[in-house]
């Protein structure tokens, strides 16, 4: 069986310094207007080290829901 896939819990004791900033940086990206192309470059890199460096893309998004 597979391992689960892991997701970013900013409650989360464990988190290293360097995830919390990226987590940040790809929030606030979101909400930047200046220039698009830049912005979407730079969430699409953090996605792309998401994925490699946690087997996961969506790391960073679409974090599941727990039952109850």
């Amino acid at each position: 069986m597979p391992e689960p896939l892991k997701w970013y819990d900013e409650k989360a004791a464990d988190n290293s310094p360097w995830l919390q900033a990226l987590a940040e940086v790809r929030q606030r990206a979101a909400r930047e207007g200046y220039c698009y192309q830049h912005v979407q470059a730079i969430i699409v890199a953090i996605d792309q080290y998401a994925e490699k460096a946690l087997g996961n893309r969506d790391y960073f998004l679409n974090k599941p829901y727990g039952t109850g």
